[in-house]
Formats: C-alpha cells, structure tokens, sequence
C-alpha cells in the first residue's frame, strides 16, 4: 500500500526557512511526478511545487518563484520542500502527493493527476 508521510513543519518567523519532507513508501516511485500542495484556513488547496522523478523537472506556483525549491532524493524515496523568505501568506498545511504517470506539463498543477496523497504538515508563519 502507497503511504506519503510528511514531515518538517512547524511555527517560524517571517523571514525564516523550514524544510519539509515527504517519504514515499509502498512501491517504487521512479517515473512519477511528487507534487507539494497547501491549504490555507477557508480557502482551497493550491499547488506549490513539483518534480519529476524522472527528469528532474521542477514546477513552481508564482507566489514561490525564487523562495521555494523542491528536490527528490531517489534512493531514499523522499522528495523535500525547501522555504525560504516565509512569509504569514505561506500559513497553510501542506500536502504532498505523487503522480504514477509522470507528468510532465503544466497539467503537474492539477490536484486530479494524483493519485496518492499524504496527511499533511502544518506550517505557520507569525509576523
């Protein structure tokens, strides 16, 4: 059985980094797309960030450009979000999912390609 735990968040200062992490378990993630996805309180989930396992191919959500990264560690099955420059607009939980077919598109913004999705980690950012 696919389990994406996440891990990482937490309450920091604007201004300040986190790291999160997400551990694929279950199967063999190579070819897929792992994508990060957030939810702030009364608003809907929206993408942040994806990578393709395969190529290495990053997408990102504008409001991240230049202070978000994503990377995937293949040997550990671990894919990682790294924020920087956080701001309280980042406040949200944040999801990660992963993609079997590997898309490679805008189409990696779209919560529907997914087809397996961890609990979440919640990150607040206090001004």
């Amino acid at each position: 059985q696919v389990q994406l735990v996440e891990s990482g968040g937490g309450l920091v200062q604007a201004g300040g980094s986190l790291r999160l992490s997400c551990a694929a378990s279950g199967r063999t993630f190579s070819g897929y797309t792992m994508g990060w996805f957030r939810q702030a309180p009364g608003k809907e989930r929206e993408f942040v960030a994806a990578v393709s396992r395969s190529t290495g191919g990053t997408y990102f959500t504008d409001s991240v450009k230049g202070r978000f990264t994503i990377s995937s560690d293949n040997a550990k099955n671990t894919v990682y979000l790294q924020m920087n420059n956080l701001k309280p607009e980042d406040t949200a939980v944040y999801y990660c999912a992963a993609d079997r077919d590997g898309t490679q598109s805008v189409l990696v913004k779209r919560q529907s390609v997914y087809d397996y999705w961890g609990q979440g980690t919640q990150v607040t950012v206090s001004s």
